[in-house]
């Protein structure tokens, strides 16, 4: 965007020095780059919010930050577990081309749930240093300050041979591309949510203190600190990830309405809280107009979806389709909405272009910038979305499998026998009809196109496991 200049008179042409210098400033002087503030909640389901319609919950802060920018009602997280979906968040790369597919750390290698037949697929358990994260290129390249606030679960080492393989301390977020990490290492979730918290990257404050509001109060700390911009904070918050704990004045509230689950309603309105305080504070600096803020769940929720079918770790809608928002005040419009499906590796070329930095030539893209759609300008090239899971989640109950999601319809290959289940999600949103057989050509086309997505992205499979004698 170039700024522009109202010419009163034709006296600057007859005048050398005004015209270099308006020339200069009509085609040299671009805008600054907005702020980028990127919240993403653990294991926040789909249903887990007032405004995808859960009536039982309050999430007064985030209501009004979807009511302020656009709702994605069809987005999805990379994977339907955590590592792989950070990962993917971080590189714009998928999780089957980065190998990295399950959390970390897994089961074991070779091993085989009672009554399957087959091990998961050899997998990476942290993002190499060698990679290019967004961090990395937002500093380096648009001079963007760099904060990391919250859950990394993206260092966890294999080994403790120092030659093979890093220490887990040197692949956390200091070390791709965060100028501050506070509370980023290989947790998965906290042993508690209540100090002594006992993360290795957070150091200790006050006993009793709620894990979300510690957390909230580093962001805020770190915008204050970097007001004047431009800034790059990522909160992925530790809520709501297991332990389910919250405050108690918050889970008597829920009781006192007979809720199911009164304490996990109550840890979703804590972390509501702790990210009304982080948005409060760019209000209160002065800096919302120009911040770009996205906020999304790194996969479905370990309990129910609501009308979607089962939770994390499986390839079903309850496992993948998340809570997906973006504010960016003067572009986007406030109240509106999009159906068009996007994912997590949609972020890094999104943060490319908002910073007006481009995609490297030797870098594959798996993801797709979201500009066209947050500003109005146009629709994205894209027809499909991919997926790949070939390891056991914790559960173990899921069975290994890859997915497409192309237009209404979302077809499932399970690796263990070859099926393949079809659902058009347009009419049956909880996937309970299998339209495989009854549109057996539809199926063939969309298992075609998934398997060239496996080979061209060179996908890891699952092992063939061999019966012993």
């Amino acid at each position: 965007m170039f700024a522009k200049f109202k010419i009163e008179s034709d006296h600057f042409m007859r005048t050398p020095l005004t015209f270099s210098l308006l020339f200069i400033a009509l085609f040299s002087t671009a805008a600054e780059p907005p702020n980028i503030v990127l919240i993403m909640a653990d294991d926040l389901g789909w249903f887990d919010t007032h405004f995808q319609g859960n009536n039982d919950l309050e999430t007064p802060n985030l209501d009004l930050f979807v009511r302020e920018g656009m709702l994605f009602t069809d987005g999805y997280a990379a994977a339907s577990v955590c590592t792989p979906t950070r990962a993917a968040m971080m590189t714009g790369l998928s999780p089957a081309r980065l190998g990295i597919t399950n959390h970390a750390p897994g089961h074991k290698d070779g091993m085989v749930p009672d009554g399957r037949k087959q091990a998961g697929a050899e997998k990476l358990t942290f993002l190499p240093l060698d990679s290019t994260t967004i961090a990395e290129r937002l500093k380096k390249e648009a001079g963007y300050a760099t904060g990391f606030v919250g859950k990394w679960h993206l260092s966890h080492r294999k080994g403790k041979d120092e030659r093979d393989n890093p220490w887990e301390p040197q692949l956390r977020p200091e070390f791709q591309g965060y100028d501050l990490n506070i509370g980023g290492c290989d947790r998965g979730g906290p042993p508690s949510y209540f100090e002594p918290y006992r993360i290795p990257a957070l150091e200790p404050r006050k006993e009793g203190e709620y894990l979300p509001t510690r957390l909230a109060d580093e962001c805020i700390a770190f915008l204050e600190a970097n007001r004047k911009g431009p800034f790059f904070l990522t909160f992925w918050n530790y809520s709501v990830h297991y332990p389910i704990e919250a405050p108690e004045d918050l889970i008597e509230k829920y009781e006192s309405r007979g809720i199911e689950n009164p304490v996990y309603a109550a840890m979703i309105e804590g972390m509501d809280r702790s990210i009304g305080c982080v948005l409060k504070s760019l209000d209160d600096l002065e800096v919302a107009k120009n911040t770009l803020v996205i906020f999304t769940s790194d996969n479905g929720s370990l309990f129910g979806n609501g009308p979607l079918r089962a939770n994390k770790g499986h390839l079903y809608e309850g496992g993948i389709r998340v809570p997906w928002a973006i504010r960016w005040p003067g572009k986007i419009e406030p109240k509106s909405q999009s159906d068009v499906p996007i994912i997590s590796t949609d972020v890094f070329p999104t943060l490319l272009e908002v910073a007006g930095l481009e995609p490297k030539p030797d870098v594959p893209q798996d993801g797709e910038s979201l500009i066209p759609l947050l500003t109005g300008s146009g629709s994205l090239k894209r027809e499909s979305l991919f997926f790949h899971y070939p390891n056991y989640a914790f559960h173990k109950q899921n069975r290994l499998a890859g997915a497409i999601r192309k237009g209404d319809f979302k077809l499932i290959q399970f690796y263990d026998d070859d099926s393949v289940e079809l659902y058009n999600l347009k009419y049956d949103l909880g996937e309970k009809t299998d339209l495989a057989a009854a549109q057996s050509e539809k199926a063939k086309t969309l298992k075609e196109e998934l398997g060239q997505w496996l080979k061209e992205s060179g996908a890891k499979m699952p092992i063939d496991s061999i019966p012993e004698n």
